[in-house]
């Protein structure tokens, strides 16, 4: 596979290349061909190249810069390192971008003059025809959305409502639980862990910090019950959910059950070990988790079966700062403000 990857982005590295030097031949017949161009005279030519690579270069950063200003706003943050990250991809173009105005202030030229205006008037123009084949793609679903609505009815729907015959619903499985194992669970809910870069461990204690014995720190239990099922031609499926214990500094552990985004950790892996990765390049990340989390959301409120059994939980896994942990006990602590009331109770039972 990784052979077949690099002969196809070879392959496409020459067809690049060939076309590159296809255009640098039509433009250069046209120009040796053309009566109004003095080609004599290399100090204006320098110049006048100069001025039109800054122009086109200055669209371009026009149009990033409504990109970086459009995600801000969306997601009402300052801009971050992605911003230095884009400026990394493009430093090739900075670097050209700066040599044409070093050769324009060296022949003590104007930096801008009107043409600038018409070429991103003519540019807007010309682009209008992409926004409107965009606005004709809407009907598509988009990655967020489709693995939003595919992790509902694929996964959720099986494990949080009761089918009326075997299973009986995921706040009965975490009763069974509990009493099997003389534990209480201060929130009744199963806890979705979504990244920002997709990624989910194959055990969430991954994300403890290690060497930190001052800080909460997850630990995998046994299973729930397993739930049997047929689906999709498969006979006799298992799902199965984790309870996790988040152990404390001189406090009683608290019993939670969580996971994994799975679809999104999926994504994550294609993203970075695929063939298909060189098609997926150009995909926003934050905007699939922003989709994901606003489109399941929605989902499950709108279902009577599963709403209020469900709780996504945004964990930033590139803050170093962060400890998962720490971010599960504080939504615990939101949804059940007695949660330490109920641990002590159900430990005062077991006496």
């Amino acid at each position: 596979m990784t052979q077949s990857f690099v002969q196809r982005n070879k392959m496409k590295m020459d067809r690049n290349t060939y076309i590159y030097f296809m255009q640098i031949l039509f433009v250069g017949s046209i120009t040796l061909a053309s009566r109004s161009l003095d080609l004599h005279n290399k100090q204006t030519l320098a110049i006048n190249i100069a001025r039109f690579v800054l122009y086109v270069l200055s669209v371009r950063g026009f149009s990033e810069a409504c990109v970086v200003l459009y995600h801000c706003a969306r997601h009402q943050q300052l801009p971050d390192v992605q911003v230095l990250q884009r400026v990394q991809l493009h430093r090739h173009h900075v670097m050209m971008f700066l040599g044409a105005i070093t050769v324009l202030l060296t022949h003590e030229q104007a930096i801008l003059d009107d043409r600038l205006i018409f070429i991103l008037i003519a540019t807007l123009i010309a682009k209008y025809p992409e926004i409107d084949r965009k606005l004709d793609k809407k009907k598509t679903v988009n990655y967020g959305v489709g693995m939003a609505c595919s992790y509902f009815e694929g996964y959720l729907v099986h494990v949080l409502p009761s089918d009326g015959a075997k299973f009986f619903g995921f706040l009965e499985n975490i009763k069974i639980y509990e009493n099997r194992e003389g534990v209480v669970f201060p929130v009744k809910k199963l806890f979705v862990v979504v990244t920002k870069s997709l990624f989910s461990p194959p055990a969430l204690v991954e994300f403890n910090k290690t060497g930190r014995d001052d800080l909460p720190k997850l630990e995998a239990c046994s299973s729930l019950t397993e739930i049997e099922k047929d689906v999709a031609g498969v006979k006799n499926r298992i799902y199965r959910s984790t309870a996790y214990k988040i152990y404390r500094p001189n406090a009683p552990p608290v019993c939670i059950c969580t996971e994994g985004g799975t679809p999104l950790n999926t994504l994550y892996r294609v993203l970075k070990n695929s063939e298909l990765a060189e098609e997926l390049a150009g995909i926003n990340r934050e905007e699939i988790v922003l989709d994901f989390l606003t489109t399941l959301r929605k989902l499950i409120a709108k279902s009577p079966e599963c709403r209020g059994k469900c709780e996504l939980v945004y964990f930033d896994d590139s803050n170093r700062d962060l400890n998962l942990a720490d971010v599960l006990l504080d939504r615990v602590r939101e949804q059940e403000p007695n949660f330490e009331e109920i641990i002590a109770r159900r430990r005062e039972s077991l006496l």
